[in-house]
């Protein structure tokens, strides 16, 4: 029988919740921090998140905390479930607390403005004695809170944390993964993303459904062809955080990016579209940092360049498709096992 574990969870949104919960379901002691002290209280009260997964009962090993001094000092694995937008900041309100034996893991699919960094080298730069891995993977938090069967990867080089996120977290409906790429499992995460605004403009389109295997086939090739650019694994986007994140987010309308695109497909501004869905959409901004760092390395990305152009520069969004269609054909498949491996 597994070790019984103390968990932290930093963040009040739906995945950190629901991550939350299966752990303290699993019979583990688990502190959520929330920024908001009246979210706190009333979660605590009504053992819900109201305002992001309203209907899921909350186990009553959960405990919401708006300190987190305690609650870290009491565990060996903390989980940042934080908006890229604010994830150094909340990491830095946390490094007096932070000590070798901590084991820190993101959950957050998305990019540092102005550094390009993602989130585990946020981690590893503002607490660099602590072991460091992410989470990634098909994994809709409502569905997961639900008990939809779903599988995720927790990426590390570190074995130890591997199995402590493994033994925390693996349940009959919730297995996970174990992979050492974690900048591939990490960067999938993130790109895809992108991919899901495009998606859900399809939709919206009434386009069919060759369109929609067309662009998630193409999104494939045009994230890994960027992945391994920057260094990372191009089998790694063969796995759950790679096709099988893209494949969810670019399918389902509970994906937030994917609302966006539909938002947009329907015709309207991209504030309207971001107010419409009242959360964050991590691939709204990434699409803006993806194009800078591929025109900086001059990495051929023409549905990264055509989304940039309708969600920043108003673009019609049929026009930017027929340009694409009659752009630079490339190799269907770039990355081949070579003959040997075989």
């Amino acid at each position: 029988m597994s070790q019984k574990q103390i968990i932290t969870v930093m963040g009040g949104g739906s995945f950190g919740t629901a991550l939350a919960n299966i752990a303290a379901e699993n019979g583990n002691q688990v502190f959520q921090w929330m920024r908001n002290a009246d979210q706190a209280k009333d979660m605590a009260e009504s053992r819900e998140n109201t305002r992001y997964l309203p209907g899921c009962k909350l186990h009553s090993g959960l405990i919401p905390v708006t300190d987190f001094t305690d609650a870290i000092a009491q565990s060996n694995l903390v989980l940042v479930a934080i908006p890229s937008k604010f994830f150094r900041q909340v990491v830095q309100q946390l490094k007096p607390c932070l000590q070798s034996h901590h084991n820190l893991v993101s959950t957050t699919k998305g990019v540092e403005a102005g550094t390009f960094k993602l989130m585990s080298q946020v981690l590893k730069e503002e607490a660099p004695q602590c072991s460091v891995g992410v989470i990634s993977g098909p994994n809709l938090a409502k569905e997961v809170a639900t008990r939809q069967l779903t599988a995720t990867v927790v990426a590390s080089d570190n074995e130890e944390l591997r199995d402590l996120v493994q033994s925390a977290f693996h349940c009959r409906y919730f297995r996970v993964y174990a992979g050492q790429d974690t900048y591939g499992v990490e960067l999938a995460g993130v790109l895809k993303n992108i991919y899901a605004i495009a998606a859900g403009m399809c939709t919206a389109l009434s386009m069919g459904e060759n369109t929609r295997s067309m662009l998630m086939t193409r999104s494939l090739a045009e994230m890994s062809r960027f992945a391994v650019r920057l260094g990372a694994n191009p089998m790694t986007f063969l796995g759950l955080a790679g096709v099988g994140d893209l494949i969810v987010t670019c399918m389902s309308p509970l994906s937030r990016n994917y609302r966006v695109g539909y938002a947009l497909g329907e015709g309207k501004t991209l504030d309207e579209a971001v107010g419409q869905l009242g959360e964050v959409a991590e691939g709204v901004n990434t699409i803006k940092y993806v194009k800078a760092k591929a025109d900086e390395l001059e990495v051929y990305m023409p549905l990264v360049n055509g989304l940039y152009e309708v969600v920043f520069n108003q673009r019609p969004v049929k026009e930017v498709i027929q340009k694409l269609m009659m752009s630079e054909q490339s190799n269907d498949v770039e990355f081949l096992v070579p003959e040997a491996a075989r």
